[in-house]
């Protein structure tokens, strides 16, 4: 190898081990965690998204070469887009979602023809994610992120003041928000407004109250029956290009996994996942596992769930939560919560020896630490919540410690 040539073909081989491809989401040139810093780290492949370009748009050619030469001139390939989103238009089946969805597909035919071969994408109504707490203080001095049904409702209930919102919730709950809110200040309940409110990853923005009582008027009339026959026909349209481009499409669950805000969410259970991937029999029409999205309920077993839709993975996230029966959770470090990391890894282990004795080819299937908590000299340092430098790092770390260990022991 010349070491003074700095094209991306004259660094090794994307560093995985028995079919685990160790990856990093990295948000494009305005994130503050550099390529350098994760290539330090121990990742070489990058998941990544052209955030700049609006929801429903074409990305084109030009613009994904130009992240793609950026990810590999740092001597890292990109190897998941995370995510092309689907715009609400197309999930209420309203405005100009035929269009979105024409230009849905050419954006696969793009992402294909520049060799991005993966796509995760999520179907939540208008929140990619939902949060009451982006700063919980741990006793080591760590801090990460969590969700109180409580504090949820304090907001649907006295700060959106949604429509039958007291229907949703336990008296209980409704007591203990009405209490909650009233111990708070103006600039806490700012906070919690802001909290919930935050926008798509990527993004550091926040809906204001009126937007956001907009959009939920605008998915009135539509149920989890009606939202999934729009994820059927999204899957109809959009599978069989992806297929014809070899691309592989990664539904993402809901996060946290039940409705919220009288919205429905329809990638929350293990019935969910295995339905979804009967709306259109594709070998392209796939799953990212997120242990943590479902994980957050306890209703959810994962290693079960992993063993049943095993063939359907395409791309995986590791993170850890401790939940209870109220719905409430937080994200904790890798081995300590309350999800059996070591069971959906070795899970995963098995299925990889299993397509490989199936196919004769290694499976190789993109692994991203996903959050982290914020730690060292990071704390106070501004990124989008559970996406720091070394919490992920420790992460990714503990994820190839316990990948080598488990395929060692079932060699």
């Amino acid at each position: 190898m010349n070491k003074s040539n700095n094209n991306a073909s004259s660094f090794p081989p994307l560093r995985g081990s028995g079919g685990f491809l160790y990856s990093w989401r990295w948000f494009g040139p305005n994130e503050r965690i550099t390529l350098n810093e994760i290539k330090q780290a121990g990742a070489s492949g990058i998941v990544s998204a052209l955030h700049q370009i609006p929801v429903g748009e074409v990305w084109t050619k030009e613009a994904i070469l130009e992240r793609k030469k950026t990810i590999e001139e740092a001597g890292l390939t990109w190897v998941v887009v995370e995510s092309l989103p689907v715009s609400e238009d197309i999930k209420k089946h309203s405005g100009n979602y035929q269009e979105h969805i024409e230009n849905y597909k050419t954006s696969i035919r793009n992402l294909a023809e520049c060799g991005l071969k993966t796509i995760c994408y999520n179907f939540m109504p208008i929140l990619d994610w939902s949060r009451t707490q982006l700063r919980l203080d741990l006793p080591d001095g760590t801090y990460t992120s969590g969700f109180q049904l409580a504090l949820f409702a304090a907001f649907d209930l006295f700060i959106l003041e949604r429509e039958g919102a007291k229907n949703d919730y336990s008296p209980e709950v409704v007591l203990q928000a009405q209490e909650y809110l009233y111990n708070l200040d103006e600039s806490k309940v700012k906070e919690l407004k802001d909290t919930i409110l935050y926008g798509l990853p990527g993004s550091m923005q926040t809906y204001s109250l009126e937007e956001f009582r907009h959009l939920l008027d605008t998915y009135k009339g539509i149920d989890r029956k009606k939202l999934k026959q729009h994820l059927k026909y999204f899957l109809q349209q959009v599978v069989p290009v992806a297929e014809a481009c070899e691309v592989k499409m990664a539904i993402h669950p809901d996060d946290p996994p039940w409705n919220l805000l009288g919205l429905p969410r329809i990638v929350s259970t293990l019935e969910d996942l295995q339905e979804i991937t009967h709306m259109y029999e594709s070998p392209s029409n796939g799953i990212t596992l997120c242990t943590g999205s479902l994980g957050a309920g306890h209703f959810n077993e994962l290693p079960k769930i992993v063993e049943a839709i095993a063939p359907h993975i395409h791309f995986v996230h590791l993170r850890n939560v401790i939940r209870d029966t109220g719905l409430n959770f937080r994200e904790d470090t890798f081995f300590e919560g309350d999800i059996d990391m070591i069971a959906v890894v070795k899970a995963l282990v098995r299925e990889g020896k299993r397509r490989k004795a199936e196919t004769g080819k290694e499976w190789v299937v993109p692994v991203r630490p996903d959050h982290g908590h914020q730690m060292l000299d990071e704390v106070g340092k501004q990124n989008y919540p559970g996406y720091s430098l070394y919490g992920r790092m420790k992460n990714l770390a503990e994820i190839k410690g316990l990948t080598l260990g488990i395929i060692n022991t079932l060699e």
